[in-house]
């Protein structure tokens, strides 16, 4: 598969009044030419701060970002500005977390999305604009024209998420950043807005960097999956692979914390004992190791992101449990996840917190 994007340790950081806040460290993967992506988290383990390092949306005079992000021959870390200007929307698009603040507040939506074709492609205004209308016709939105002449404030929080993936379909970008897409939106809504993702992946070809907490979003449509925990990546691999054959403890914690269909209800949702560690003041060695049951006096020192397996793959994962341990392991009632209380026999490292 031919790599639309290739990012090399990808490494952002922030100067604060308590010290150095280390939001992205060493991540490393590729995107390729119509394929999906998903990364997933939980929140403040350094999703959306990579994206929109893609972008150059976190330079800043207190920011500090080091490492490759080449889409084609371009480098965007060490791009400058006026390259960027003609990177974004037109070849990178990015569908923003946070509609309600992303849309300008004071301009209609059609002219708001008309102004991003202009400035990228020399086309009128009612051209234009018969684009946006198409754009927001197709991603949902009802009497597309006349809702074109709106204003932000006049629609919800989903139909203003609808207007955002309408803009950054507007120049049929070469990637498409999708941080959260479908968080604030119903059901109905979130299949019509991933079928329409997958028919301009089908039809142009485009690769789809998709940010999400939800998992059955990933297990629909992604191709390939980045599990990142504090900043870094610990486990990457197809989704079948995520999903079916995992090998860190957080991505079994994250599995387990879902709710199953096909398995007895519990009586209480499982969940991964503690809090994400301070990004300030990170865990030596593992940053999963306070929170996870199976640490080893091993974990002490951090692990490489590695593939495991008795052939190399690209199923990688930054743990020092052995394969065939981690398989044994990762099932707990009858599913994969962590056991609320650390068993007996696993080890614990001096000034860890035990497990509720």
């Amino acid at each position: 598969m031919t790599a639309l994007l290739q990012v090399e340790h990808l490494r952002v950081s922030f100067r604060t009044e308590e010290g150095v806040l280390q939001a992205v460290d060493d991540v490393s993967f590729s995107l390729g030419r119509g394929e999906l992506l998903g990364i997933v988290g939980e929140s403040g383990s350094g999703k959306s701060v990579t994206a929109m390092t893609l972008l150059g949306l976190t330079r800043g005079p207190n920011a500090s970002v080091s490492g490759r992000a080449l889409l084609g021959d371009l480098d965007l870390v060490s791009a400058s500005e006026r390259q960027l200007e003609h990177v974004r929307g037109r070849r990178v698009a990015m569908v923003f977390q946070d509609p309600m603040t992303a849309l300008n507040p004071v301009q209609r939506v059609g002219d708001q999305i008309v102004e991003q074709v202009r400035a990228h492609e020399p086309v009128g205004r009612r051209e234009a604009m018969d684009r946006a209308v198409d754009l927001l016709d197709r991603v949902g939105i009802p009497r597309a024209r006349q809702r074109a002449r709106s204003y932000p404030h006049e629609f919800s929080g989903g139909m203003r998420q609808r207007v955002m993936i309408a803009m950054a379909l507007s120049c049929s970008p070469e990637i498409l950043i999708a941080d959260e897409p479908t968080t604030a939106l119903d059901v109905t809504t979130q299949a019509q807005i991933l079928a329409e993702i997958k028919t301009l992946r089908e039809q142009t070809g485009v690769g789809v960097l998709l940010i999400t907490h939800d998992l059955g979003v990933i297990a629909e449509v992604a191709d390939r999956v980045v599990v990142m925990y504090a900043g870094r990546v610990v486990e990457q691999g197809s989704v079948e692979e995520i999903f079916y054959d995992p090998r860190h403890p957080y991505t079994w914690g994250l599995l387990g914390s879902a709710p199953r269909l096909d398995k007895p209800r519990p009586e209480r949702l499982p969940t991964i004992p503690g809090s994400p560690p301070s990004l300030l003041h990170p865990p030596l060695g593992c940053r999963f190791a306070p929170r996870c049951a199976w640490r080893l006096e091993a974990c002490s020192s951090e692990p490489d992101l590695k593939s495991d397996g008795p052939v190399a793959s690209d199923h990688l994962g930054r743990c020092w449990l052995d394969l065939g341990t981690a398989r044994e392991r990762r099932v707990v009632g009858g599913t994969i996840g962590l056991p609320v209380r650390a068993p007996a026999g696993a080890s614990r490292r001096p000034g860890d917190e035990p497990a509720p």
